[in-house]
């Protein structure tokens, strides 16, 4: 699979599977693909609406919600969704 098919896969399941929380601002923030195992790994970016400091500020775009992030692993192979994981950050 090529590397923009993986990534529209990724947004599309992720946005079926959270549909009901509603995210928005979806956004690919970083790809991988581990040659040994053959799976891609696609972190996506987003907010959800209930992070938000203030709704209507943010509606109107003079907040900046925060960001969650999400690593979508799909197998090269079957191009199926293996699972979906928080992005942990090391600092």
């Amino acid at each position: 699979m090529h590397v923009k098919q993986a990534v529209d896969l990724a947004k599309k399941d992720f946005l079926e599977i959270f549909s009901d929380e509603h995210p928005t601002n979806l956004g690919l923030e970083e790809i991988e693909f581990d040659d040994s195992k053959r799976i891609w790994q696609i972190t996506l970016g987003f907010s959800r609406p209930w992070e938000s400091k203030n709704a209507l500020a943010s509606a109107i775009g003079s907040l900046n919600p925060p960001r969650s992030y999400k690593v979508v692993r799909i197998s090269d192979d079957s191009g199926k969704v293996i699972s979906i994981k928080n992005r942990e950050f090391i600092s």
